[in-house]
């Protein structure tokens, strides 16, 4: 019995349509909470421990991590372990560090997005700062959702038979009614709930495929029988090594993700959360990484993958080992980790355009009534997400390298602005913009002149993100110290060392 024919099945369509909805459940519980622009795009500070570590986990890993690292693994054998690595380490150390602070400080300035907090951080006259991060959040977001709907699109047209343009519209209607619903307080609460079902899918589906293979010691034997390769996990190259373990830079600079942190009620908890989330991640990696080894043993020729593609190799094995209902289930597993990244995203666009641009550029931080702001964002959210499926519906890319474009432009671009606003009291608004445009520019050129192919298939020396994020961090250090910060009391230079970022 074939995917199509389990999945066709009802009991097995009852459960992958259940996982589906669930998620409009919750956002229709979560309108009864969203009733200021803070609920929608913060939750209004009241999220619990537990809450932000699952949804920064499982915002952060998307169908990079289920369908993506899946089929590098399945490619590359254990090498791949390396791509975990590194954003397991940091994200550990971003929850205490990072987290802590951001939350304090971000609650003290009155600030709602990361450009609210890296404008207020430095303050002074105009909105570049704004203005620069709303650009560069709109170019490397709609990159990255439309990654997600790509993601799910296939997923979906492997598992349904249904054509690209049908899965691209399911994946974006899911994504888009509970966000109109609930905001903020819907997509966390989505997020735990489907960072339940990833884990179900990425560990009882290795495990018994384990078992079915023999062990890990029959595995690795199968497998070095294929390609010595694919169990030595330096074999991979010092490039690729390098550029898999500085996936972790771009943990600090991603919006979706450090919004988590400035949501949680009480920022002590962030420590209980770094345990958590770290928990969470190492199972959830060494469980997409077993995937695609035990896939690759099962079906050695990518030829016998759906359309010869290696990140359908979860399909593969679940329809090969489980019966129709638990198939339904690990099928909706995909949707949960693709959804999980996809709101996410779309939120900060939308309270990067609201908040940021309307707010407080067009009106010059003349507020809005509650009303008009939660309508302004739930309108953006829609528009976001439609332009974000016309983005997937001409994307050629992989769901692999396009997602680690996006993670590498927004770590470059925010993440060495973000940690010098945190930790250094004379960063200046011209270094936050030199560093924004940097880590941005670094990215996209790296990318299209020095990295990739011209078939985009395969990489051809280090990952930008490590190039760009020093000479991100290298130019707002410099045109902070060329550019002081100003007083804006007394409009002059403040030569000597700003105060110290409150902890």
């Amino acid at each position: 019995m074939d995917a199509y024919e389990k999945l066709s099945q009802p009991a097995a369509f009852a459960v992958f349509v259940a996982t589906l909805c669930l998620p409009i459940a919750v956002g229709l519980l979560a309108m009864r909470r969203t009733r200021t622009q803070s609920d929608f795009l913060l939750g209004g500070r009241a999220m619990g421990k537990v809450v932000v570590a699952l949804s920064a986990v499982s915002s952060g890993r998307s169908s990079w991590l289920v369908l993506g690292l899946s089929g590098m693994a399945y490619k590359m054998g254990v090498g791949a372990v390396w791509a975990i690595v590194g954003y397991v380490l940091v994200e550990m150390l971003q929850f205490v560090f990072i987290g802590r602070r951001l939350r304090a400080q971000s609650a003290r300035l009155d600030a709602l997005t990361l450009l609210d907090y890296l404008e207020a951080r430095c303050p002074g006259r105009g909105h570049a700062v704004r203005l620069v991060g709303a650009m560069i959040i709109g170019l490397f977001l709609t990159a990255y959702v439309a990654a997600q709907f790509n993601g799910g699109a296939k997923s979906l047209e492997a598992a349904l038979e249904i054509p690209l343009w049908a899965g691209l519209g399911l994946a974006g209607a899911l994504v888009l009614v509970y966000m109109v619903l609930g905001g903020f307080i819907a997509v966390a609460y989505n997020d735990v709930v489907r960072a339940v079902i990833m884990l179900v899918g990425l560990v009882v589906l290795p495990t018994y495929g384990l078992v079915a293979a023999g062990g890990l010691d029959a595995l690795l034997a199968t497998l070095a029988a294929l390609d010595p390769a694919h169990v030595d996990p330096l074999s991979i190259g010092a490039g690729a090594l390098i550029g898999f373990l500085g996936i972790g830079l771009g943990s600090p600079g991603q919006p979706h993700i450090v919004v988590r942190y400035m949501s949680v009620d009480d920022p002590d908890q962030l420590r209980a959360s770094a345990v958590i989330g770290t928990l969470w991640n190492v199972v959830l990696g060494w469980g997409a990484l077993l995937i695609g080894l035990l896939g690759r043993a099962m079906v050695p020729d990518p030829a016998g993958l759906p359309k010869g593609d290696p990140e359908m190799v979860y399909l593969v094995l679940s329809s090969a080992h489980f019966g129709p209902l638990m198939y339904g289930l690990l099928v909706g597993g995909i949707f949960a980790a693709i959804l999980s990244t996809a709101d996410s995203q779309l939120l900060v666009v939308a309270s990067t355009v609201v908040r940021d641009v309307v707010q407080q550029v067009v009106r010059g931080g003349r507020s809005l009534d509650e009303g008009t702001q939660l309508w302004l964002n739930r309108l953006v959210v829609v528009a976001a997400g439609l332009v974000a499926l016309a983005a997937a519906w001409v994307a050629k890319d992989l769901v692999f390298w396009l997602v680690l474009f996006a993670w590498g432009g927004l770590g470059a671009a925010f993440g060495p602005a973000l940690i010098l606003a945190l930790f250094w009291g004379r960063t200046s608004r011209a270094g936050l913009i030199a560093g924004m445009v940097t880590g941005a520019l670094t990215t996209v050129i790296w990318k299209q002149t020095l990295l990739w192919e011209a078939s985009l298939k395969e990489t051809t020396g280090i990952y930008e993100l490590i190039v760009a994020f020093p000479l991100a961090l290298v130019a707002a250090v410099v045109f902070s110290l060329v550019v002081p910060r100003r007083d804006p009391r007394r409009g002059s230079s403040a030569r000597s060392p700003a105060p110290r970022c409150a902890r």
